[in-house]
């Protein structure tokens, strides 16, 4: 399971001799507030691996996405957005939260206290599926959730509403056009942070609000 290093950890990093992380670029796509916030609509590609969140034709973020495995695929065809949850935890994997350690685990495998993985800004499209904060892969890496960068979680979370449109196929049109210029995350392979981090409240709060042209 793993999870965007924070921005504000990566000078932190840089003083400790990491020269990779100065050569590659910050991914953090342009969002835009919608005219009509009745008018957004959500459109996934799953070949692609990217987001389009549009008001009409009008782009308001376009991102890259990591969607599910063969195994555990994100389902396709024409949903809505039925909650939003921003500090969100997994019911399913986490960690066991024992007197002297803090160890990886799916909650049926858990001794002592079950701590889910943090899962923020949670946007629920279909029972147990949905958008969320995580590492966005190069290919398929979830369990049918899709998974959104840090820096565009928010952005995205704050631009959909309960009723929101989601359509998921295996392209969209916007591939070849919008899909086609955006690049991707470089960041999957970071890190995750400390398990003691990772299972306190402390997590969701140091997450940047998301920031939007005008």
């Amino acid at each position: 399971m793993k999870h965007p290093l924070p921005l504000f950890l990566i000078p932190l990093l840089l003083l400790g001799g990491c020269t990779q992380l100065t050569q590659r670029p910050v991914y953090d796509q342009p969002a835009y507030k919608p005219k009509d916030p009745s008018k957004v609509a959500v459109k996934v590609s799953l070949n692609k691996q990217m987001v389009y969140v549009m008001e009409g034709s009008r782009p308001l973020l376009v991102t890259a996405c990591c969607v599910g495995i063969p195994s555990h695929p994100t389902p396709k065809g024409n949903f809505t957005v039925t909650r939003k949850e921003r500090n969100k935890r997994s019911g399913e994997y986490g960690f066991a939260v024992l007197k002297d350690a803090i160890i990886p685990c799916e909650v049926s495998q858990a001794h002592g206290h079950y701590v889910g993985y943090p899962m923020p800004y949670w946007v629920e499209f279909s029972p147990g599926y949905g958008f969320h904060l995580g590492w966005v892969w190069p290919v398929p890496k979830s369990h049918g959730c899709i998974r959104l960068h840090s820096n565009d979680a928010g952005k995205f979370f704050a631009l959909v509403h309960e009723g929101t449109p989601v359509k998921i196929a295996a392209d969209q049109p916007e591939d070849a056009t919008l899909g086609a210029k955006t690049p991707r995350p470089q960041d999957y392979n970071d890190p995750d942070l400390p398990a003691a981090l990772m299972t306190a409240q402390k997590y969701f709060e140091q997450i940047k609000p998301p920031v939007f042209l005008q």
